[in-house]
């Protein structure tokens, strides 16, 4: 079980069967308006249904299909948006990091630095990353099995920092797609750090053309799935308008399908946790 301290005092767990934390957000920051916008709209979806939050945007992606796609505003400006978010909001923030420098960089601006799936087994990062105090959650790799999890954990609790979360976000099956092994969540709590569905990264086409594709309507029947498995929280990158997002449009759930697919969540990790 991992604590959350939360800017408002409610602080709240992932983990150790207490009931699922949403993680969300757009995929990245692409301006402030729309940012704060959708945080305040998630933030209150999920405090009327008392889901615990943590809000989600990359301040850049790195890693992209063309060297044509977005990047990000600028590194300052938008970790100075979600250090914004977080302060103003009152609700704790996660974002991706890419380097060792990026970990000291993007660390005083939120509580949460992510792991990108490709960067999983990538030794001197996920040091960096343990060394800066912060939560960290590692995504899995399309291209390792479950098991293989325990040892990018490993990396990062060699630091002494036992903060950790591991997320599933879907395996290479053959080319330009993916598939979920629902028994990763079983083997990857094992290792004893809280488990995370990212059922959004779950639904990309990975490298169709000039960008990744998706198929967002199976967003919803692997959350269910995942929430019948007894997931600590569930990640989903979620937009205002999917189809004009700078970054995966093709994997975005629409901000206003959030609150009815939480309620099914909800009622899911009820039944399983008994609580």
């Amino acid at each position: 079980m991992i604590k959350i301290s939360v800017p408002s005092g409610k602080d709240f767990a992932i983990g150790g069967g207490k009931p699922f934390v949403l993680i969300a957000g757009p995929c990245v920051v692409e301006n402030e308006k729309m940012i704060f916008k959708t945080a305040g709209e998630i933030k209150k979806i999920a405090e009327n249904l008392n889901i615990p939050f943590i809000f989600k945007s990359s301040y850049k992606k790195a890693n992209r299909t063309s060297s044509n796609s977005f990047v990000g505003i600028g590194d300052s400006e938008a970790l100075k948006i979600l250090s914004s978010v977080r302060e103003n909001l009152r609700i704790p923030v996660l974002t991706d990091i890419h380097s060792v420098e990026e970990a000291e960089i993007a660390a005083p601006s939120v509580d949460v630095l992510q792991i990108p799936a490709f960067l999983c087994r990538q030794t001197e990062l996920l040091i960096a990353a343990g060394n800066t105090g912060k939560i960290v959650n590692i995504k899995k790799g399309q291209f390792l099995a479950p098991e293989d999890m325990k040892f990018a954990a490993e990396k990062v609790a060699s630091t002494g920092n036992k903060n950790i979360l591991l997320t599933e976000r879907g395996t290479t099956f053959g080319y330009h797609n993916l598939v979920v092994d629902m028994r990763s969540f079983v083997i990857m709590k094992e290792f004893g750090y809280p488990v995370i569905m990212d059922a959004t990264h779950s639904v990309q086409l990975p490298g169709k053309g000039n960008e990744s594709g998706g198929q967002p309507k199976f967003i919803k029947p692997l959350a269910r799935a995942a929430a019948a498995v007894g997931i600590d929280a569930l990640f989903l990158e979620v937009h205002p308008n999917p189809g004009q997002a700078l970054s995966d449009a093709a994997s975005q759930l629409p901000l206003n399908e959030l609150h009815d697919l939480l309620v099914e969540i909800r009622a899911i990790d009820k039944v399983i946790k008994k609580y």
